[in-house]
């Protein structure tokens, strides 16, 4: 999915990403309208596939929907039983979703999703996936490191064999008349990809398969891949262009191209607020299919038919405040309900072939990026989906009409914390910590247990934390943040705090550690314009008390020192009390520094 597993990464990596796709959608010109054929001539370097495959006049019809089964925080050990696919399905169907998406061909996944069909007799059909990864890039979980070598014949060797998985699958009797399309990689073009595959690799990838099945073909990615310019090599081998578009997502991103006005400040606040809100999102959806339309039109492929095979609305803020007042069962349905009307006019060929909403069922290991189900993890209809069956049970029955929509309003600073100390960890006689908040680290590069040690004590007392860090290419971070709301709660920007009587007070902490350079540390606030704001301080030895001596030393940074670094940091909203990190672009390391002392902290606290 668009952005699934950098939605944690400090702030500047994942501004960097969108600026440059920013600057790719600025130079495409955009159509006007939801799709059909331009008037875009042919380029003299048009594709002209030979004998095109047609998609299926079911794979047109069904409504559609992308499916995992997993149901635990960790899809590496969880065991999927027949049981639970079964149990899913019939929930599926009974909403009349009878067209689901597959990303691999996995015996875990894939062929035991295809055996519960069919030994069921089950009216539903599949879009196969074939998972592929970089041979050449070295794979982590989540992410992946450029330029290092890394079990280059492992690597290939699995994708041959996800790719034999695939062909087995797809032309399997038991199976075939099941899978109506097959889709070799996901995500594997665009600038961002976590899985950057060059298109003449993929091309092989997908000519491989096309030539042992007889399903119509493709590869699955976000709509930049496709916008401008279109991969040649790729599109010499598919028979239709599947894409993922996300302007949920894009709200999360600053101005810019990509950018669209989900605020809509000059509609008064209230339901009429949300409602074009929501109208505003399908605006932008139709605008960037309408960017893939007319590429693949100047490339001469006018009759090539386009699936929106991932899009999809939050239902509640699983990392807020990200989505905070636009996340919620409501704007979910009423996502959905536009969605339709655009997937009906698929249907008369002046839109995409298809709609497949993400998702069918949260996923916990996703984190932060889960809340995108159609039915909660534990198989509750949210209210999108509540009235399609009698037999749902449904996940928040309080929500009962559109009134509960989520809007733009301008945050209202809360009550001023008034004490002389905001204390985020201590065990110092007279201070109590927060309890509102959790430690999450950077895209999970490090892990924060509390310890103790009778030899060498923090001289806050007690316990301290340790920090672990496990680098990634990008380094490692921790952060002090609200804890995850529910689609239960009033809509609001989530939890924060009005430390506005800190301002000229420090933070301060304990830290002893040998980590060599420099380390971060910082703070990140709402702004009064309802936008995010950070500050994040580069120190090293002599630097405010810091020294990486292995010695308990006391770190005094006065909150002006932030505020200079970004003037945009307000205290009436403050989110995130306390950032350590190392960015290793910001601290002057390379992206092989990888490394890995321990950092220990104590005595984390705000003083006036």
């Amino acid at each position: 999915m668009k952005f699934n597993s950098i939605l944690r990464l400090p702030q500047f990596a994942v501004l960097a990403v969108r600026a440059s796709a920013a600057a790719l959608i600025a130079s495409v010109l955009v159509a006007c309208g939801g799709g059909g054929v331009t008037s875009t001539a042919p380029s003299p370097e048009a594709v002209f596939i030979k004998s095109p495959r047609a998609l299926p006049a079911e794979y047109l019809a069904r409504k559609a929907v992308a499916y995992s089964p997993f149901r635990t925080s960790n899809r590496d050990t969880e065991t999927i039983t027949a049981g639970m696919v079964k149990q899913d399905l019939d929930l599926l169907i009974e909403g009349n979703f009878r067209l689901i998406r597959l990303f691999d061909s996995s015996d875990k996944v894939a062929k035991l999703v295809l055996d519960v069909i069919v030994d069921n007799n089950m009216d539903m059909k599949v879009q196969l996936g074939a998972y592929v990864i970089p041979a050449k890039y070295k794979q982590e979980p989540g992410r992946v490191i450029e330029n290092n070598p890394y079990k280059v014949a492992e690597n290939e060797a699995y994708n041959q064999a996800e790719l034999r998985r695939a062909v087995d699958l797809a032309t399997n009797p038991k199976y075939r008349d099941t899978i109506l399309a097959v889709s070799v990689g996901n995500e594997t073009l665009v600038e961002w990809s976590l899985v950057p595959i060059d298109p003449g690799v993929l091309a092989g990838y997908i000519s491989k398969v096309r030539g042992s099945i007889t399903q119509a073909i493709t590869t699955d990615d976000n709509f930049l891949a496709f916008a401008n310019p279109a991969p040649k090599p790729v599109l010499d081998q598919i028979d239709f262009v599947a894409i993922h578009i996300y302007p949920n997502i894009d709200t999360e991103f600053p101005d810019g191209a990509l950018y669209w006005d989900w605020k809509q400040t000059s509609v008064p606040a209230g339901p009429a607020r949300a409602k074009a809100m929501m109208d505003a999102s399908m605006v932008e959806l139709r605008r960037q299919y309408a960017m893939v339309r007319t590429a693949i039109d100047s490339m001469g492929l006018h009759a090539m038919p386009i699936a929106i095979t991932e899009t999809g609305w939050k239902a509640f803020d699983s990392e807020a405040p990200k989505q905070a007042q636009r996340a919620h069962p409501v704007n979910q349905k009423m996502f959905y309900e536009r969605l339709e009307t655009l997937r009906a006019e698929g249907r008369v060929g002046a839109g995409p072939a298809n709609i497949f909403y993400f998702e069918a069922f949260d996923e916990p290991w996703k984190g932060g990026d889960d809340a995108w189900g159609l039915f909660d993890v534990n198989r509750k209809a949210r209210y999108v989906v509540q009235n399609l069956s009698p037999s749902y049970v449904k996940a928040n029955p309080l929500i009962v009409d559109d009134t509960y929509a989520r809007y733009f309003e301008l945050p209202v600073p809360g009550a001023q914390v008034t004490s002389s100390s905001y204390t985020l960890l201590a065990n110092a006689a007279g201070l109590t910590e927060i309890t509102t908040l959790r430690i999450d680290a950077f895209d999970s590069p490090a892990t924060a247990n509390r310890s103790f040690s009778s030899t060498d004590p923090s001289p806050d007392g007690g316990q301290f934390m340790v920090i672990t860090p496990a680098p990634k290419s990008f380094g490692w971070g921790q952060l002090w943040q609200p804890e995850a709301r529910t689609e239960t709660e009033v809509p609001s920007y989530g939890r924060n705090e009005n430390l506005e009587l800190f301002a000229s007070g420090h933070v301060n902490f304990y830290v002893k550690t040998t980590y060599p350079g420099k380390i971060e540390i910082g703070i990140s606030s709402l702004t009064a314009s309802g936008d995010s704001a950070e500050a994040v301080l580069q120190i090293g030895s002599g630097d405010f008390g810091y020294q990486r001596d292995g010695n308990w030393n006391l770190v005094r940074i006065p909150l002006s020192k932030f505020v200079e670094k970004n003037p945009k940091l307000d205290l009436r909203f403050i989110v995130s009390p306390f950032i350590i990190s190392d960015v290793y672009s910001r601290t002057g390391k390379s992206a092989s520094a990888g490394h890995t002392d321990l950092v220990r902290v104590d005595g984390i606290r705000w003083s006036r």
